[in-house]
């Protein structure tokens, strides 16, 4: 098979595209002929920062054709149409997937829009729902809302009926924000978050952050309401996740982290996820799609994924 792999972590040109030996096919796992990759941000910090075997082969979703099961799989066929979770491997035209880690592709949907949907709509609904546990009439403010799991937080947040403030680097796509569900847009550019939290909610501050950014965490902090809840479910800043706890303590604050990938396999996430999937394809939500690139094209699709803020995911197509 073709894959995209790196010797040494580093910048997106350490990606090579080469020849590799077909996946075997484990006894509780599919065989997906990979038809398109989403390009996560644990992805991009994985390939600039860990390398565990040389030719390694990054990436954590992807979707394709079942074209092998093993023998105690009973829940997927050959021929099935899936898309994958797994913390290695997508960035390949074969994947090996324990079969616990996949989900059925409803019939109509895109097959790059179902590989993209579990990771980043997933996380949203656990962060904004079930860890969240958003209200009607309440306010949330959202980090990076132009980004894959933010543009899902920003369309969830909504239909449970809240206030979404979405905060973004730059005003240029703030029309497509606000038709996806954001009441506000703040461009952390031109204004400081915590002011504008403050401004928006009469002084109040708001009912629920999601930060999936790390770096902005004492920002988020501030800018909650007293009782308010503060969900924080990555490091794409890069930086240490430092923060003072004596104020969230002083006003009743609570602070969750999210992690998808220890509990993707849980029953009641796994379901939640077949839901969004089915709701995909209804035309419920919009998974949204910057651009897409050739596997071949890895190196410049990585490159592409962390130098133009994209709104949505970049994916790969096979």
């Amino acid at each position: 098979m073709k894959a995209a792999v790196y010797d040494n972590p580093g910048p997106p040109s350490v990606l090579k595209y080469v020849d590799m030996s077909d996946p075997v096919c484990g006894r509780d796992e599919v065989l997906i002929r990979v038809e398109a990759i989403s390009i996560e941000g644990g992805d991009l910090i994985n390939r600039r920062s860990t390398s565990q075997a040389p030719r390694w082969v990054v990436g954590y979703a992807a979707a394709g054709l079942v074209v092998s099961v093993g023998k105690d799989v009973t829940t997927r066929a050959v021929g099935d149409k899936v898309a994958a979770f797994s913390m290695q491997g997508s960035h390949a035209e074969l994947w090996a997937v324990a079969a616990s880690r996949t989900w059925l592709v409803p019939a109509g949907l895109d097959i790059a829009k179902a590989a993209v949907l579990p990771i980043s709509f997933g996380s949203a609904h656990h962060s904004v729902i079930t860890r969240g546990g958003v209200g009607e009439g309440e306010t949330v403010l959202i980090h990076a809302a132009a980004g894959g799991v933010g543009l899902a937080a920003v369309q969830l947040a909504r239909q449970a009926g809240a206030t979404v403030v979405a905060v973004v680097s730059g005003s240029e796509r703030q029309t497509r924000l606000i038709e996806l569900g954001a009441t506000f847009v703040v461009d952390r550019m031109q204004h400081d978050v915590e002011e504008e939290a403050r401004r928006l909610t009469n002084g109040t501050g708001v009912d629920l952050v999601i930060d999936p950014v790390g770096s902005t965490l004492q920002a988020s902090l501030s800018a909650l309401a007293p009782e308010g809840r503060l969900v924080f479910l990555g490091n794409a800043g890069g930086g240490k996740l430092d923060v003072d706890l004596w104020q969230p303590m002083q006003n009743n604050q609570t602070l969750h982290g999210v992690f998808m990938g220890s509990i993707f396999e849980r029953p009641s996430v796994h379901g939640t996820v077949d839901n969004l999937l089915a709701a995909a394809a209804a035309g419920q939500i919009d998974v949204v799609i910057d651009r897409s690139f050739a596997l071949e094209d890895a190196a410049k699709a990585h490159e592409y994924a962390e130098a133009a803020k994209p709104l949505g995911r970049v994916v790969m197509t096979l």
